[in-house]
């Protein structure tokens, strides 16, 4: 299933742009060895050129196809290609993602002034929905033993196919769009158009029979062995023949930026954020002076608003989810027999479900986490209630209605008519009493009038 749309509309831009200011200032990836250039060493007078030893750029791929991982690519085709890199390879494993962020990585590659080569590993990875498109827009495409590519057919909300005029239209630029970078790399364009049209999805070995990728290798090393000697095209048209056998390979890692970017365009994290921003913001206006729990909830909430800007949003979902955290909250203050904390619950999980718009992504937030959420916020929810509600029951212990029912000495005798003095509550009380108390003797209080109390003997 493929991911169709880009970035959602419906998160604030000052929270994006709060994002981007922090995020942009911070600075490239160390690589896993030394980044010095591998150009040519200039030679001195009358000496001939020395040709540094040849070395590719390794940068990997782990989940989902987002804005983050664009950029990624995008500085590893530009490090690359200003250092003299022999190739620059995508090692991939994803199971889809934005249509957007697949567009803009296949006209990188496509447009790369050096060989790009993806590789579809380790064993067990997949390429599938945005993946494929990535996988057919580089100039040498390669899987390893035990991999997948395919399933890229657009879908509706909840996974459902797109039925009418609009579904057409939107599978038919899908199936223009793969079979446009198939036939750019002069591969199998009927095969791409059924992984649109029909879900189609196939192994290793049979996408290199169907020519779908060029190499199946076992490892990074094999795979650089295969290339070599391959004539492949880079942006411009220029023909360029690979010599990578023997070629170094050096790591380029993501920024810190693009890092936490891409952790935040996992649904998963985004709603767990959205939560633990809720929960804390609430117990902060519930309990002022705590300053923790409100300081954390702001900073789950800005980062999951934030995220906003990377996922595709459903409107009507978050919507949902909102009135039945509101609901649910509500439940704990008002006596509604369970009716709010009932609906509030339903609106809840309906909210989750539909909070990703699966119109624009193939990604989702993962049903278990679903329904925990929903059970640990049922649970505190109507647990807070149960303890307002039994506090509200008990009886009062200050004030004038915590005197009653207290049990106080005497200390100045008590006769009818004839008020005394009692201990009681760490005070001396002007008491009365319809019976005769001594010094000494225990008595309850029954009533408070004003600065006197009334008393009984208590045995």
């Amino acid at each position: 299933m493929i991911a169709r749309g880009g970035i959602g509309a419906s998160a604030p831009r000052v929270c994006a742009a709060l994002c981007a200011l922090v995020l942009g200032g911070i600075g490239l990836a160390a690589a896993e060895h030394d980044h010095r250039a591998a150009s040519l060493a200039t030679p001195s007078a009358g000496a001939a050129a020395i040709e540094a030893p040849p070395w590719v750029c390794l940068i990997k791929v782990d989940g989902s196809i987002n804005p983050a991982v664009a950029a990624y690519i995008e500085d590893g085709i530009a490090y690359a290609g200003a250092r003299n890199a022999g190739a620059l390879v995508i090692e991939l494993d994803t199971p889809g993602g934005l249509l957007g962020s697949a567009q803009r990585i296949v006209k990188d590659l496509l447009n790369a002034p050096l060989p790009t080569i993806v590789y579809v590993a380790p064993s067990g990875a997949s390429a599938a929905s945005a993946g494929t498109f990535i996988t057919e827009a580089a100039a040498v495409a390669a899987m390893a033993p035990g991999t997948t590519i395919g399933a890229a057919h657009p879908v509706g909300e909840g996974g459902s196919e797109i039925k009418g005029v609009v579904g057409k239209k939107i599978e038919n630029f899908t199936a223009s769009f793969a079979g446009s970078i198939a036939r750019s790399r002069g591969r199998n364009e009927e095969w791409i158009e059924q992984a649109v049209r029909e879900s189609a999805a196939i192994s290793e070995a049979e996408a290199l029979k169907r020519h779908v990728i060029d190499i199946v290798a076992p490892d990074l090393r094999s795979l650089l062995v295969q290339a070599s000697g391959r004539e492949v095209k880079v942006g411009g048209g220029a023909v360029v023949k690979l010599k990578l056998a023997d070629a170094a390979i050096r790591r380029l890692r993501m920024t810190l930026g693009q890092a936490l970017l891409n952790v935040l365009a996992d649904p998963n994290i985004v709603y767990l954020l959205m939560l633990a921003g809720i929960v804390g913001i609430y117990f902060e206006f519930a309990h002022p002076g705590f300053y923790l729990p409100g300081v954390v909830g702001a900073i789950c909430l800005l980062l999951a608003l934030g995220s906003f800007e990377i996922l595709p949003i459903n409107l009507t979902g978050l919507l949902l989810l909102m009135l039945g955290i509101g609901m649910l909250v509500s439940e704990a203050f008002l006596r509604s027999y369970g009716v709010l904390g009932i609906g509030g619950v339903i609106a809840f999980v309906i909210g989750s479900l539909f909070l990703i718009d699966s119109s624009q992504t193939d990604l989702e937030v993962n049903r278990g986490i679903i329904a925990g959420a929903a059970a640990a916020m049922s649970a505190f929810i109507l647990g807070l209630g149960w303890i307002v509600l039994r506090e509200r029951h008990r009886r009062p212990t200050t004030g004038r209605e915590g005197m009653v029912g207290e049990i106080g000495e005497v200390r100045e005798a008590i006769a009818p008519g004839a008020p005394g003095r009692v201990f009681v509550h760490g005070e001396h009380w002007r008491a009365a009493s319809s019976e005769a108390l001594g010094v000494g003797a225990r008595a309850r209080v029954i009533a408070v009038h004003g600065l006197e109390i009334e008393v009984r003997g208590e045995s």
